[in-house]
């Protein structure tokens, strides 16, 4: 899938809004990605996987034991990726703030773990959620997003395959235009 490809699909589905948004990282942007939005329709959603699976080197692919991903936004695509690749998702939550596997969810010990998420912004998500595998005993060698939104920025520790790499501007709260300040803020993710 070209990048063109990808946004049609974000555009089609109604999942690439315009506005004035927090983002989960705090910071503040005019455009959001509503994964949740492309990723409602499952053949949309395994198509984006597939694309995304075939991103990453076939040397990797194989040395996959299972997907993880972290709640909520990366849940739909984590599972699909794991359906791509023939692996079992397993997905970590922050019922205290700090991410962690529940619902009887393991990884072994040395398990080679591909990380998977929805969207990158910069990082800190990703970063949280490798430190969480590597807690429960897992080796995370490498992560892989539908969106890159960092523009190449963000640095996870570990090689990064995003399915699209997009730079619409982010803003720190002390920093936001005044014509992007005019308008009302919401926060549409799933991290309060």
């Amino acid at each position: 899938m070209t990048e063109d490809e990808v946004l049609s699909e974000f555009r089609a589905s109604g999942a690439l809004l315009e506005g004035h948004f927090r983002l989960s990282s705090g910071r503040h942007s005019a455009h959001y990605l509503q994964c949740a939005r492309v990723l409602m329709n499952a053949e949309r959603a395994g198509a984006l996987a597939r694309a995304l699976a075939a991103k990453l080197p076939r040397d990797l692919r194989a040395l996959i034991d299972v997907v993880v991903s972290p709640a909520m936004g990366g849940i739909i695509i984590g599972h699909e990726m794991g359906r791509a690749l023939g692996k079992d998702a397993v997905f970590l939550e922050r019922p205290e703030g700090v991410f962690e596997l529940r619902r009887g969810f393991a990884i072994e010990p040395g398990a080679k773990v591909l990380m998977v998420e929805d969207v990158v912004t910069t990082g800190l998500s990703s970063r949280e959620a490798i430190e969480a595998v590597e807690r429960a005993g897992g080796e995370v060698i490498a992560e892989a997003a539908l969106i890159d939104r960092s523009a190449g920025e963000a640095d996870l520790g570990v090689p990064f395959f995003p399915l699209v790499q997009i730079s619409f501007p982010t803003f720190a709260p002390g920093e936001i235009p005044d014509e992007l300040a005019r308008v009302p803020v919401t926060k549409p993710g799933s991290r309060g």
